[in-house]
């Protein structure tokens, strides 16, 4: 029987190729279920939290997806709330980033609310730089650079973001996590003026979702992005 570490792995790895390829989610939703279950009936704390984070990861992934007027947002803040809570008493730094990191999707993707959302960022970025893994470095850094995109229009700035989630992932090796922060690089690198830089980055994302097998609702999202880019001035 593998370790606890080894069964929550196990619904991450579910989770990510629900959530880039097959849209499944049934298999990742029953590993967090259970171990969040399990984690009650035995009073492990860290257990709980790690669970309850993951939940609040796949019901945003599924939102998502779908119409998000119609996502449940305040059941999605619920469960990042009380992963949170437990993390902040158990004084686990990387769990308190990674918990931020979900509040911070809810505030900005759910309600458009940079002002709340950035200081979650901010603080789980300094813990993770410290104590979390690439992954979460990484989507720290991108949703700071997405801030410094759309909200104070600082282009330099979300680049030297993005740039450095973009190198995190690819140290990560993941091919799922990379064509996004391509992506996301080069639509970047357009806003700040580096036109046919930035073009070839999304050129280059396309590519690497093709490759990687991405589904095909993400494929379609990167071709939007380079169809807008490539008719704008």
């Amino acid at each position: 029987m593998g370790t606890t570490g080894d069964t929550l792995a196990a619904g991450n790895e579910a989770l990510y190729e629900a959530a880039f390829r097959t849209g499944d989610y049934a298999e990742a939703e029953a590993v967090f279920t259970g171990l969040l279950d399990r984690a009650r009936a035995e009073g492990d704390r860290a257990l709980e939290a790690a669970a309850l984070d993951r939940l609040g990861m796949l019901a945003h992934f599924r939102a998502i997806e779908g119409d998000l007027d119609r996502a449940d947002a305040d059941a999605e803040q619920r469960l990042f709330e009380q992963a949170l809570a437990i993390r902040r008493e158990l004084d686990d730094p990387a769990g308190v980033a990674e918990s931020l990191f979900g509040l911070g999707l809810v505030h900005q993707v759910f309600h458009d609310d940079w002002a709340t959302a950035m200081p979650l960022y901010r603080e789980g970025l300094e813990l993770a730089e410290k104590h979390g893994d690439l992954l979460l470095r990484s989507e720290l850094h991108r949703h700071i650079g997405f801030f410094h995109t759309l909200d104070d229009l600082e282009s330099d700035r979300a680049l030297h973001h993005l740039r450095i989630s973009h190198e995190l992932r690819a140290e990560l090796g993941d091919p799922r996590w990379i064509p996004g922060g391509t992506v996301a690089v080069g639509l970047a690198e357009i806003a700040d003026g580096l036109r046919e830089q930035g073009l070839a980055h999304v050129r280059q994302a396309l590519r690497q979702a093709r490759d990687a097998g991405l589904s095909a609702r993400r494929i379609e999202w990167i071709e939007g992005f380079l169809r807008e880019a490539e008719a704008s001035a």
